[in-house]
């Protein structure tokens, strides 16, 4: 279904963002990947599946790499068709313990890396009049946590970026909708439960357990396969009317 597109996904060397990609090279698409960490695994699992791929280590917090990636990107496959704005990390303390230059990495790689990339792929999109732009959100886009104020906030202003990038593409053949994934078993949400079991001399199973039931009413975590699989549906002629969306991925979490 995507051959001849180019997907690029930030903070996609692991995690939901290697899972969205290997999903969208599946369906044919061509893969740029970023984030920290070894990129040759990654890159290697996308090419295993039949399709080109190239990695960009650009800081996210940094608007002259997420520049000079989003060139890289063009320059080598043409132009970026679907955009997957992933990439995010979590710092969890209260407001008024909250350190100030992590609420401001947070909020730079968190939100202000997707207002970068897509006003930079929003004008070839509009050429082509067809893209994609999927941001991957949170529960916490809906609903708040205590102790993760950065991340909320975050989080709440991608769902308000992507309603507004969809109200100005809304005549184009481009869309902008986002996914809320609940927990995910990613490194992120297992720093978390190990930090649960250390703090609260439990094991790593009851902080698990303990953990999906403050939340999910389902009590599995959401897989990285459940959330590729909405993104390739996001990028069908299915969804050419999806719109601005927050998409619930989260068990039952907001629904409460």
């Amino acid at each position: 279904m995507l051959k001849g597109k180019t997907a690029l996904v930030t903070g996609s060397t692991s995690g939901i963002g290697l899972g969205i990609a290997k999903a969208l090279a599946q369906q044919g698409a061509s893969i740029v990947l970023n984030g920290f960490g070894d990129a040759d695994k990654p890159r290697a699992e996308i090419e295993s599946l039949g399709v080109k791929a190239d990695y960009h280590g650009a800081d996210m917090s940094k608007p002259s790499d997420i520049e000079d990636m989003m060139k890289f990107a063009a320059a080598r496959f043409g132009r970026v068709d679907i955009l997957v704005n992933n990439a995010g990390i979590q710092h969890v303390a209260k407001v008024e313990d909250f350190p100030v230059e992590r609420w401001d990495t947070v909020i730079a790689i968190n939100l202000t890396s997707a207002f970068h990339t897509t006003r930079l792929a929003v004008p070839a999109m509009r050429e082509a009049n067809w893209g994609r732009i999927v941001n991957i959100a949170s529960a916490h886009g809906l609903v708040a946590s205590a102790q993760k104020s950065a991340y909320v906030a975050a989080k709440h202003g991608i769902v308000g970026l992507t309603k507004a990038v969809a109200l100005e593409t809304a005549t184009t053949g481009v869309t902008c909708n986002a996914i809320c994934p609940g927990w995910v078993l990613t490194p992120l949400v297992q720093k978390q439960i190990d930090d649960r079991s250390a703090r609260e001399g439990i094991s790593a199973a009851q902080a698990q357990n303990d953990l999906l039931g403050e939340k999910q009413p389902s009590l599995q975590f959401t897989t990285v396969e459940q959330l590729g699989g909405l993104a390739v549906f996001l990028c069908s002629p299915a969804a050419d009317q999806v719109r601005g969306v927050a998409w619930q991925v989260d068990g039952g979490w907001t629904a409460q």
